[in-house]
């Protein structure tokens, strides 16, 4: 056991939890802890397909002096997700995701306020919500390859992968009861349609898929487009693509208009967002 951690994910409960889209339900939060003697508080968001164990938490590094809490979007399959949680929306939204966190911060945990946020893709996007939502909460925070507002080029690229799933023969549309759906064809294909976009053009050229540890690209297409999706559900996947594809901070606050600028210059803190020179996602 890590003298960092119980190394026992926790779960958080709310019993009548209700979305942007007026779906009231029974929702759970899944999250884990760090550091838990440390006084300085810092929030760790779960990425697009990224669990909670797989989450950079940077615990045993920059943030060795913060109590770090790791928390899982909804629809990551560990928090309420479609796979374990009957008539959970098709559609989300990440005010969703910070409404139910910010419960459980403040509810749960007795924390009023955060020292610094962390997020990486989604959890980046998430990471600008809780600002945009909550700054007199979020101190700092450090955005990784992320945006504000998710661009008509991202969400084109993602209509891709989107279609190459719900298009596949073996798709279920439909759930009758909790449990991971099976759909390896659809998955293999939402990976391949996914896998070009995951970096730029020059990581491709100059190998870098090498410094992973892989010896081809035939090879890391293995792990990238079929060993990593084998664990996920069809529509755990879809609900957390179109929550990313939602990705809006000036639907925050009515008093913006919509106006990503208004959005952007009201927010008190502001973060600092490391885009990244290898992705071509969040530009």
């Amino acid at each position: 056991m890590s003298p960092l951690t119980n190394d026992t994910i926790e779960f958080y409960d709310i019993p009548n939890f209700t979305f942007q889209n007026s779906t009231s339900l029974r929702v759970r939060l899944a999250y884990l802890q760090f550091n838990r003697n440390a006084t300085k508080i810092a929030l760790v968001a779960t990425c697009f397909r990224g669990r909670i164990r797989s989450t950079l938490n940077f615990a045993k590094g920059a943030l060795r002096d913060h109590r770090v809490i790791v928390v899982a979007l909804f629809g990551n399959g560990e928090s309420s997700s479609p796979s374990n949680t009957l008539g959970f929306p098709s559609s989300i939204d990440y005010r969703d995701c910070v409404r139910a966190q910010h419960h459980l911060l403040t509810q749960g945990l007795g924390i009023k306020a955060v020292d610094v946020m962390v997020g990486f893709s989604m959890g980046g996007q998430c990471t600008y919500h809780w600002i945009a939502m909550y700054p007199q909460i979020i101190k700092s925070a450090v955005i990784i390859c992320s945006s504000s507002r998710t661009s008509r080029h991202n969400y084109q690229f993602l209509e891709g992968p989107r279609a190459a799933l719900e298009n596949s023969a073996d798709y279920v549309a439909e759930r009758k009861e909790v449990g991971r759906l099976e759909a390896p064809r659809g998955l293999r294909a939402f990976g391949k349609a996914y896998s070009a976009w995951l970096t730029s053009v020059s990581w491709f050229e100059d190998e870098l898929y090498r410094e992973l540890g892989h010896q081809s690209l035939s090879e890391w297409d293995e792990s990238a487009t079929d060993i990593n999706y084998r664990d996920w559900d069809p529509q755990d996947l879809l609900v957390m693509l179109r929550m990313w594809q939602r990705g809006d901070i000036s639907v925050c606050n009515p008093e913006w208009g919509g106006s990503l600028e208004a959005a952007l210059s009201n927010t008190v803190n502001s973060p600092y967002n490391d885009v990244g020179q290898t992705q071509c996602l969040y530009r």
